[in-house]
């Protein structure tokens, strides 16, 4: 149960951590790389929005892509070099972060499937097989048998069918709609042959037979 429960809780952090920030998030470390490396103070950042800390934030960003050492042999006056160069710096630097994301996820993932290979060991019982082991097979389901025999027994005004099958057992139904619920197809079609060798082509007198 320990080993799940950390299992499990690796599986919840890794959620965590692959969800996108929240935008109180973003502000808040934006905020925090402004006031350690820009040098602004709490008061100045608090009464402002998340549009102007971003503002602020990307303005920082810029001057850090766009730094050239004093002792470089760069051209100063060329603005199209230092575009390019920090667009491929911002792009190196992406490119990094990417490189280094995939690595954690594969030693992660990694880690992952070797607890739950040991997880899978631990729970596993490996049985030689040395002998054959017979099984009783029990149905899920056995039909009853055929019907034979049909009554209609009439208590007063009213009356029910009752089916009589070849071991002997009956059952009744107070209608047609309950028997037909109580019978399969198969039942149905020995039924109807059943009123059939019994009345011929003469029309029943009886309501529950002309129903039949």
């Amino acid at each position: 149960m320990n080993r799940r429960k950390k299992h499990f809780a690796k599986i919840r952090a890794k959620e965590i951590r692959r969800k996108p920030p929240t935008k109180a998030q973003k502000r808040n470390q934006m905020s925090i790389y402004l006031k350690n490396m820009a040098r602004y103070k709490h008061s100045q950042l608090k009464s402002k929005s998340y549009d102007e800390i971003q503002k602020l934030f990307d303005k920082e960003m810029k001057r850090v892509n766009t730094f050239v050492d004093m002792n470089s042999e760069v051209v100063k006056g060329s603005e199209t070099r230092t575009e390019e160069s920090s667009k491929r710096a911002g792009d190196e630097l992406e490119s990094d972060k990417s490189k280094k994301q995939k690595i954690d996820e594969h030693v992660e993932a990694k880690k992952d499937n070797d607890l739950e290979e040991e997880e899978m060991k631990n729970h596993m019982e490996i049985v030689q097989d040395k002998e054959e082991i017979a099984i009783d097979a029990i149905p899920l389901a056995i039909k009853p048998p055929m019907i034979v025999e049909y009554k209609i027994v009439k208590e007063g005004q009213k009356g029910f069918y009752r089916l009589i099958r070849a071991d002997g057992c009956s059952k009744g139904y107070s209608s047609m709609i309950r028997m037909l619920q109580g019978i399969d197809r198969e039942d149905l079609e020995t039924l109807l042959k059943l009123v059939k060798e019994k009345h011929g082509i003469n029309r029943p007198v009886d309501e529950y037979e002309i129903v039949l």
